[in-house]
């Protein structure tokens, strides 16, 4: 009864480190285009200097004059590390009968992945009022790895998460001030997730009076998901133009729970199917070109986590005490000449964790400091770099997996001081036709 409900739990622990390392605030994927990347997505909800705005507000296409693509991808390496840390495993049998063994875990790094998102869109106005437009992009993924000697086997292990938004949406130009879009997205999601179990167990081999112990390490596999899916998801936009300098735009992005099918084994028991919710989110920006050269522009973003309240998976429900969140940024686009603009932005990122933290994927409200640049290779064509460095916060981590027992806590529990930052490449080649 005992080595059961201990499994259960473990399974338990190894949903938490798995939810946090899919669904966190500060990797949710900001990588839509490299143009937005130089300026911390600050006003690309209202912008639309290339196809990519559509990601962020389908009524921006309503703002092209002439069929327009544009095409790149993001690398984003991230820098996932355990400062300082203690892990108490275990140990069953011996004297005394129940106890842990404790574990540096200090120095531990090379947990984050480096991962290659790729985008394209496609903009076609059909006359002076409508027009339509695909997508193709990622809102969430991450991926990160424990060495297989790591001894918190439990609290990390293997994580990698993918998804894709393939888009159709159209946009309407009601007068010179109100343009309006709306749009369907297929969502693709996969997913591999691996965690195990160690502990000590200790059995006297002695004959006489005097026991002698003999002590072994077990370990084996609590959760082992392969799993993909398709969901479809929608969103809708408005743009209103004060005039040709000023202008507004306000986004809402429907998102829908992905159901997952494949192999999905945990020791509790087995199942073909994984349902993952995804949050809503909502963003407002402004733009505003005060000048010949300089322009100023901002955005506000809501991300619905707390609709994030459980997750199901082989029988197993696991409850959440999750907060909505979201980011402010700010930036500038500097018009230098004909051939090159130049761009900066920062962004501040909240993260969604409140009490559950995990040293897996250590969300906190992170920085983005972000600069980039466009250069015009003629007047159709252009290709944009943006860059970020992603400043996290030192994260105390507090997890515990086990059962009490007479009021006394028996099982295996991590203590660590987490950080988490990465770095943020982007490449784009936009034309108009």
């Amino acid at each position: 009864m005992f080595k059961k409900r201990l499994l259960t739990c473990a399974v338990f622990t190894a949903l938490s480190v798995t939810s946090v390392q899919t669904m966190a605030a500060g990797f949710q994927l900001n990588s839509q285009s490299a143009t937005g990347l130089g300026r911390a997505f600050a006003g690309d909800a209202v912008i639309a200097d290339n196809a990519s705005a559509m990601a962020r507000n389908p009524a921006t296409m309503a703002m092209f004059n002439e069929t327009s693509m544009s095409l790149g991808f993001t690398v984003i390496d991230s820098d996932v590390r355990i400062k300082d840390g203690t892990y108490n495993q275990l140990k069953i049998g011996g004297l005394p009968p129940i106890g842990n063994n404790e574990f540096d875990i200090s120095g531990t790094d090379g947990i984050g992945s480096t991962a290659v998102v790729p985008n394209f869109y496609l903009v076609v106005p059909i006359n002076d009022q409508w027009a339509w437009g695909v997508s193709a992009y990622s809102n969430f993924g991450t991926g990160t790895e424990f060495k297989d000697d790591f001894a918190a086997s439990i609290f990390g292990g293997t994580t990698e998460i993918q998804s894709m938004n393939f888009g159709a949406s159209v946009s309407y130009r009601l007068n010179d001030q109100w343009s309006f879009g709306a749009g369907l997205d297929l969502i693709y999601g996969m997913g591999k997730l691996k965690r195990d179990i160690d502990f000590e167990y200790c059995q006297n081999v002695s004959d006489g009076w005097i026991p002698s112990y003999q002590c072994d390490e077990q370990r084996f596999n609590v959760l082992d998901v392969d799993a993909s899916g398709f969901a479809v998801g929608g969103n809708f936009g408005v743009v209103y133009e004060l005039n040709d300098n000023h202008r507004f735009g306000l986004s809402y992005r429907y998102s829908p729970t992905v159901t997952a099918k494949g192999d999905v084994d945990t020791i509790a028991g087995n199942s073909d199917k994984l349902d993952m919710p995804l949050p809503d989110m909502a963003e407002f920006s402004g733009y505003h070109h005060l000048t010949n050269k300089f322009a100023a522009h901002y955005s506000v973003q809501w991300v619905q986590w707390s609709a994030f309240d459980s997750l199901q998976i082989a029988g197993i429900e696991k409850e959440y005490a999750w907060k909505d969140a979201g980011h402010v940024s700010v930036g500038g686009t500097y018009y230098l000449n004909n051939d090159w603009t130049l761009r900066a932005g920062y962004m501040y990122d909240v993260a969604a964790t409140d009490e559950l933290k995990s040293i897996s994927i250590p969300d906190s409200d992170r920085q983005w400091l972000s600069a980039g640049f466009t250069y015009h290779i003629d007047s159709r064509s252009n290709i944009d770099f943006g860059a970020t460095y992603l400043i996290g916060k030192d994260t105390q981590v507090d997890e515990f997996m086990g059962v009490e027992i007479g009021g006394m806590p028996i099982g295996t529990s991590v203590s660590a001081t987490t950080r988490s930052d990465a770095i943020l490449v982007g490449l784009q080649y936009s034309r108009s036709f």
